[in-house]
């Protein structure tokens, strides 16, 4: 069971979801659009940075042991962010796709707070399947702008340095006390509902 201390530790996190939940902002109301500033808009978008160090996390306390499995999982969803990212790019439009960023938030937590341990290939296609939403935002914020492909690579360079942290941090965890990863995943699953009760 977590200490009182550790308990205290974690309330001004609870209480700064409602305001994080509010925190992301588009790349599209930057004048001038390059590397820089696609590296910087996961770091700085909270919904963005969550997931993507989620997903880092997850399949380093899911994993069964080190390799090259553990990859899964970023792979896909960086893999995926790409295509939804192009796609949105060329105009494609999609219903809900806040909605299912938001709700990529909560998937994601709540797989830290179980280890729940899947196939490789499973792993990357559930997560997979929200980064699409995640890259279709993007692609939508950045179309028409010259500098699209620039800013969406920095994007994902920073989409795979926050897996790689995510993946560190999970591994670290793997032989912490239980509630310390679960307190990790529950935070960022909860911050899935507040942007979820934000969109209803």
């Amino acid at each position: 069971m977590p200490s009182s201390r550790s308990l205290r530790a974690l309330l001004p996190l609870a209480a700064a979801l409602p305001a994080a939940a509010f925190a992301h902002t588009g790349v599209d109301g930057h004048s001038h659009l390059d590397f820089m500033t696609g590296f910087l808009h996961p770091l700085t978008g909270m919904d963005h940075l969550a997931a993507m160090v989620a997903v880092g996390l997850w399949s380093a306390l899911a994993a069964r042991r080190a390799g090259p499995g553990l990859l899964w999982g970023p792979l896909g969803f960086a893999g995926m962010l790409l295509a939804g990212a192009v796609l949105g790019l060329q105009g494609l439009q999609l219903p809900a796709v806040e909605p299912m960023i938001a709700a990529s938030l909560l998937v994601t937590g709540l797989l830290v707070v179980t280890r729940w341990h899947v196939p490789g290939f499973a792993a990357a296609l559930i997560v997979g399947m929200f980064a699409v939403f995640h890259g279709l935002a993007h692609g939508h914020e950045l179309a028409g702008s010259p500098s699209a492909l620039v800013t969406l690579s920095g994007m994902l360079a920073a989409t795979v340095l926050l897996h790689l942290a995510g993946l560190g941090a999970g591994w670290a965890l793997r032989s912490a006390n239980a509630w310390l990863p679960r307190a990790a995943g529950g935070a960022v699953a909860l911050f899935g509902v507040a942007l979820l009760a934000r969109l209803a």
